[in-house]
């Protein structure tokens, strides 16, 4: 009756009932298991994007949009990204003495080459939460951070010495920050000078020649603290170290891993050639 019903052949329908399940279709379910533990991981904040990314860094071949289908079909999206209307900064230019040193570029071929850092609050039931951070362009790894209920300098400050304490040479790196008060102040301008930091800052109103570490910040806010209701500021501390040390650094290690990797199998000499 069914079969009458959908005008299908008896014949047909026990064939297809009776088929083996497709490569593609078992390749699906292989790749749909990954991306269910790299969500799951995530915390539930892997779109379509990084999800693809983190898939190629493992060596997935898989398409954009098969991976956008696989989750689709399984109610798996990432935590969306708020649209703002841009904003245009004041006019302005750095004093002579301090140049803006990146010009925006933020792309560095090798580490402990290009630091940059800044300052981001986050709201609690007990005030504000102060968060300073030391991103290292290369990898973008959270190289030094620190948090306290004031932003005053020793703060910044700690946050720089974590950073230079986990360093692995002893050459130069330039160091851009706004021009906040904290960043102009003679105890961390000393400590710059003392551990051959080159000072760089952005122009007075002109927050994109700090984006890469804005940027960083708009992640860790969009993923974590706008999702979350901290009652106390230790509870704000705990969950951004969770997020910094669990979270973000170890999955730049491994992007970071990866690369060199790949990089490595590139310029190995291939047997025919060889």
């Amino acid at each position: 009756m069914m079969c009458r019903l959908l005008k299908v052949s008896p014949s047909g329908y026990y064939d297809w009932q009776d088929r083996p399940t497709s490569p593609r279709q078992v390749d699906n379910e292989r790749l749909l298991g990954r991306i269910r533990e790299l969500h799951t991981d995530s915390q539930g904040i892997l779109g379509v994007p990084r999800m693809h990314e983190d898939l190629a860094d493992e060596g997935e071949t898989a398409s954009k949009n098969r991976v956008a289908r696989l989750m689709a079909l399984e109610g798996l999206q990432g935590w969306p990204r708020k649209k703002k209307r841009g904003q245009r900064g004041k006019p302005g230019l750095p004093p002579p003495e301090v140049r803006n040193l990146l010009e925006r570029d933020f792309n560095a071929t090798e580490p402990e080459t290009k630091w940059v850092t800044d300052i981001t609050e986050v709201a609690t039931d007990e005030g504000k939460l102060f968060l300073c951070v030391v991103l290292d362009l290369f990898s973008k790894l959270v190289v030094g951070w620190s948090m306290h209920h004031r932003q005053d300098r020793q703060m910044v400050i700690r946050a720089v010495e974590m950073a230079i304490w986990q360093r692995q040479g002893r050459w130069s790196v330039i160091l851009h920050s706004d021009r906040g008060s904290q960043f102009r102040s003679s105890d961390y301008q000393k400590l710059l000078k003392q551990n051959t930091l080159i000072c760089s800052m952005s122009a007075v109103g002109h927050c994109g020649d700090n984006a890469a570490c804005e940027g960083f910040f708009g992640t860790l806010k969009r993923e974590r603290v706008n999702r979350r209701k901290y009652r106390t500021i230790d509870m704000a501390k705990a969950d951004i170290f969770n997020y910094i040390e669990r979270f973000h650094n170890p999955r730049m290690r491994r992007r970071v891993v990866r690369r060199d990797l790949a990089f490595s199998a590139f310029l190995e000499p291939s047997v025919e050639s060889g």
